[in-house]
């Protein structure tokens, strides 16, 4: 009886770890979340770059 438990929960064990791949079967969702996240860090790089030049340049008149 308890090798049939050890199959049956070999079994399930097997079902469990089979996995769908998501990005082979949708490939337009994983395009548009790349294109996402580019835009995303493209608008942070341009905010933090306008940050800096800010703050460079207020530097700058108040030293001289």
């Amino acid at each position: 009886m308890a090798a049939i438990n050890s199959v049956v929960a070999r079994e399930a064990l097997v079902q469990l770890a089979k996995r769908k791949n998501f990005a082979s079967k949708n490939p337009g969702v994983i395009l548009v979340f790349c294109i996402v996240f580019i835009v995303a860090v493209g608008l942070l790089a341009l905010w933090l770059h306008k940050f800096l030049a800010r703050r460079r340049a207020a530097r700058a008149a108040h030293v001289v």
